[in-house]
């Protein structure tokens, strides 16, 4: 089971996610069999931040000096799911999701979804630096994100 703990440092998130934790929480249980942990205690922080605060974050781990879309922090570079496991943080801009502004509820929320997915996948270790690894972290992204869209709708 996967346990999120999300804070939220941008009011703007309140707006278009009523409930979050229960948005998210329902993400993780519509992931396909192989990443729900059944049976392990599975935990992650998810931040809802925005472009300024996270281009500070940026800056400082990672020397780019400029907001992105999302950041993932793994614990550990390889991961290794026992009965209990701490992940990581992710932290995601709303100013990136809410664009354009005239998203419309529906997209805004998979696009969400589909960072989110993205930033889970870094946590469990996958990468795109090379071609090789962007092909299989994309293949799985995907898998999940129709998983998810499939059973969310």
């Amino acid at each position: 089971m996967i346990n999120i703990n999300v804070f939220s440092e941008e009011k703007a998130w309140s707006k278009r996610l009523k409930n979050r934790d229960l948005f998210f929480q329902k993400i993780c249980k519509a992931f396909p069999k192989k990443y729900k942990f059944s049976k392990k205690k599975v935990t992650l922080t998810l931040l809802l931040s925005n472009n300024k605060n996270i281009q500070k974050l940026n800056k400082f781990f990672r020397k780019k000096n400029k907001p992105t879309d999302i950041l993932s922090f793994p614990l550990n570079k390889k991961v290794r799911i026992s009965k209990q496991t701490y992940l990581g943080d992710i932290i995601i801009s709303y100013n990136f999701m809410n664009k354009p502004r005239s998203l419309n509820k529906n997209f805004f929320n998979e696009k969400v979804i589909k960072i989110f997915i993205h930033g889970f996948l870094h946590l469990l270790g996958f990468d795109h630096k090379k071609n090789k690894d962007y092909i299989k972290m994309n293949k799985e992204e995907t898998k999940i994100y129709n998983s998810v869209i499939s059973k969310i709708k």
